[in-house]
């Protein structure tokens, strides 16, 4: 296959088509495809699959509802920065999607980048599929730079655009196969997020508890909570929440002054109707303050996973792709839906940085990208990190 001469190869389980159509690269733990991924996905075979973790064109320019203008269209430029792969509509056909739902195994997880003015449609045609929509993960940075067209002087303060400070990445699942989460799990490794491989660790000095709850007669709140709550430090750091960060001064300048808990909690045993949990009690095992300590903004965000933008030695050399994401955050999204060993399939790959990502974290990764430029430097920065891999185990032996 062209690109593929020269590097170092294992088999590794995946099984590419043998036949005509595109063929495989393996790198060590990875398996590329030099190829449109609907090519690609044919031939993969059913519920093989144990996460997706993706960057779809941003479709900025495509042809929508709700796009370009009558009276402006075929006067601007076609594709995001000049690129015709941001233009084709891809990422809104549910053909592609009802391929990655057939090849994931039940229950196991997408997770899809997007632009914040046209992911809905992204995210409609995923669920359209036959995708569960889940949640939606918001990445903020501080980094973004306003793309607003100057106007003439009478309007001179007005712009077209406001400055882009967040991308959504949707999470979406496949139906599960079995009754339940835990029957679906024991069978195929997958439906649930792997929240210890994600938490949050706590600033230095911080305590973080948890609170444990008993409800009442009725299923669920309704029936009050017995005795209230109690509340034991743990180690493990926080619950990892819907919202990421790059740990800019901008970004968190916006998080709000909430150190928590400042003063001792109510502990007199009184009851309190409240209309959403029923009867709720003034009992609490941990009535003293939780509050974090330190600057009160910081405090907050420290409360959210946070890396930088992809840097210029994260990127690697000589990748010009215009759109990277930090391997840091993308390692976050594989180990929050990947079981151990698991295969991550991206069919965007872009540059790689999805299969460095996966690799670095001890998974499998498929990677499928038409563009030869980026599939070459995706070639590349995935050797490199296999050879990183492989050393690193030789020097623990």
């Amino acid at each position: 296959m062209t690109g593929c001469a020269g590097a170092q190869t294992e088999r590794d389980g995946l099984q590419g088509d043998a036949g005509a159509g595109p063929q495989p690269c393996r790198v060590g733990r990875a398996t590329l495809y030099l190829a449109d991924c609907r090519e690609v996905l044919g031939a993969i075979t059913t519920e093989s699959i144990d996460a997706i973790v993706t960057d779809p064109p941003y479709e900025l320019t495509a042809a929508r509802p709700g796009g370009r203008s009558a009276a402006t269209r075929g006067a601007v430029m076609r594709g995001f920065m000049g690129l015709a792969w941001d233009a084709t509509g891809i990422a809104y056909d549910p053909t592609l999607w009802r391929e990655c739902l057939r090849v994931l195994k039940p229950g196991a997880h997408l997770l899809a980048f997007g632009g914040a003015r046209t992911a809905h449609r992204m995210v409609c045609a995923i669920e359209d599929a036959g995708f569960e929509i889940r949640d939606s993960i918001l990445w903020l940075y501080g980094s973004g730079f306003p793309k607003s067209k100057n106007l003439a002087e009478e309007w001179q303060g007005w712009g077209s655009a406001l400055k882009p400070a967040c991308e959504p990445i949707v999470l979406a699942r496949k139906p599960l196969a079995e009754r339940t989460l835990e029957a679906n799990v024991a069978r195929y490794g997958t439906g649930a997020l792997h929240i210890d491989a994600c938490r949050v660790p706590a600033p230095e000095g911080a305590v973080v508890r948890i609170a444990h709850f008993e409800s009442g007669a009725k299923r669920g709140f309704g029936g009050g909570l017995k005795g209230g709550s109690r509340v034991s430090p743990q180690r493990l750091g926080r619950w990892p929440a819907n919202v990421v960060h790059d740990g800019s001064e901008e970004v968190l300048g916006h998080f709000p002054e909430a150190p928590g808990q400042l003063a001792p909690a109510r502990n007199d045993g009184e009851p309190q109707r409240n209309s959403v949990y029923g009867v709720l009690r003034h009992v609490t095992r941990q009535p003293e303050p939780r509050a974090d300590s330190g600057d009160a903004g910081r405090s907050t965000a420290a409360r959210f996973f946070y890396c930088a933008k992809a840097s210029r030695a994260d990127r690697g050399t000589g990748n010009a792709h215009p759109t990277v994401k930090p391997t840091a955050l993308l390692g976050y999204l594989c180990r929050l839906v990947t079981p151990d060993e698991g295969v991550v399939l991206d069919p965007f790959m872009g540059s790689g940085s999805t299969g460095v990502a996966a690799l670095r974290e001890g998974f499998r990764f498929m990677g499928c990208e038409k563009e030869p430029s980026y599939y070459e430097i995706a070639r590349g920065r995935v050797a490199r990190i296999t050879n990183d891999v492989r050393v690193a185990k030789e020097v623990r032996r």
